[in-house]
């Protein structure tokens, strides 16, 4: 099964568990679903959350908060990849108020169709969800200010066709701001793969420097990584032993090794005559 398949299965599974009064966390037993919450837990603070209808709480699969970290304006597009059951699509369509608009993009019906609902719910009016891939985004060419994501990029198997489309859409001076899941440093890949399955559900995260790479070459600059939580061993042992993995041999090959990042870059304006830029 091809990973767009695998992704699309499995983000249609967590929307339906939400909607049937479940919980969206990966993985079918309670040891896979334990093994969730140090990836998606306390992202959102009580305010955010207390504004949102619960299912889009419980559907939020991230890794961070790329709407606390993007510093979105009022007026302004904002544009999320991947944005499932829409949390940070309404948190967005808050900040930049009336006069600005947030879209959501998803492949999976069943996330499209929670997060419509939740918008009904907020009752936000400056919000639209759109059917697509991220690959192939179907919005026209500088038509967005900011786009954000979170942990959805790291799915993709195209990743540079991804940041092509981003960097397409985006308007001269607009911002790339998106949570995501990155490596750093040398791990065998056997556990670097068991790890990312841990992660994020399917194996794929880049490694920082890798990042970096492909938004320079998609056109970004001012590119930066932050990171904004770092995975330890204790936090995947529960899945990793499931797997029959020794998990005080690998521990020190991927302490501080596996973690959550804010990616930050821009897409340069080449205006250069007086007063040609807003």
């Amino acid at each position: 099964m091809q990973v767009r398949e695998v992704v699309k299965e499995k983000y249609g599974q967590a929307a339906l568990r939400v909607r049937s009064g479940g919980t969206s966390c990966c993985g079918s037993g309670p040891t896979l679903e334990r093994s969730c919450d140090p990836i998606t837990s306390n992202l959102y603070d009580a305010v955010q959350t207390g504004t949102l209808p619960e299912t889009a709480v419980l559907a939020s699969l991230g890794c961070g908060n790329p709407t606390a970290l993007a510093e979105l304006k009022s007026g302004e597009t904002v544009l999320d990849l991947g944005s499932g059951g829409g949390i940070d699509v309404l948190l967005s369509a808050r900040r930049v108020g009336p006069t600005g608009k947030a879209y959501g993009l998803d492949m999976t019906d069943e996330m499209l169709a929670l997060a419509r609902e939740n918008q009904r719910k907020s009752g936000l009016e400056n919000v639209e969800f759109l059917k697509g891939e991220i690959e192939h985004i179907p919005l026209p060419d500088n038509s967005v200010d900011v786009i954000i994501s979170n942990c959805v990029i790291n799915l993709s198997a195209d990743k540079d066709r991804v940041l092509r489309e981003a960097f397409r859409v985006l308007k001269p001076g607009g911002r790339f701001a998106v949570s995501d899941v990155v490596t750093r440093g040398q791990v065998p890949d056997s556990v670097r793969e068991n790890m990312l399955l841990w992660v994020g559900c399917i194996a794929g995260a880049l490694d920082d420097y890798q990042y970096v790479a492909k938004l320079a070459r998609a056109g970004f600059g001012a590119i930066e990584i932050e990171p904004t939580r770092v995975y330890n061993i204790e936090d995947a042992r529960g899945f990793l032993t499931g797997q029959g993995i020794d998990v005080d041999r690998i521990a020190p090959l991927v302490q501080d090794k596996f973690m959550s990042a804010f990616i930050r870059a821009t897409k340069p304006n080449p205006c250069c005559a007086p007063g040609c830029c807003s």
